[in-house]
């Protein structure tokens, strides 16, 4: 009789321990569904490739901004302009 008593004591702990463990669970789904989300991409105005907004080299030039691909890019861009 004890070792029922103590078994359905253990579930109980075990139950309420994995329900506290769950809830931080869909709050990493959200932040994948977010990471997956696909990217804008944008054109490099001097090699012409598109790019991950997020990875891009911005400059402000003549209050306008532009995306560069990398920083020699926006070298031979300010060069030619």
């Amino acid at each position: 009789m004890w070792r029922f008593i103590l078994f359905i004591i253990a579930v109980t702990i075990l139950y309420y321990f994995l329900q506290f463990l769950m809830k931080s669970v869909p709050s990493l789904r959200k932040k994948a569904k977010r990471d997956n989300e696909p990217e804008e991409l944008i054109q490099d105005p001097y090699c012409q490739t598109y790019i991950p907004k997020g990875s891009a080299v911005k400059k402000r030039i003549a209050g306008k901004d532009y995306y560069f691909c990398n920083a020699e890019c926006l070298r031979k861009y300010l060069e030619k302009s």
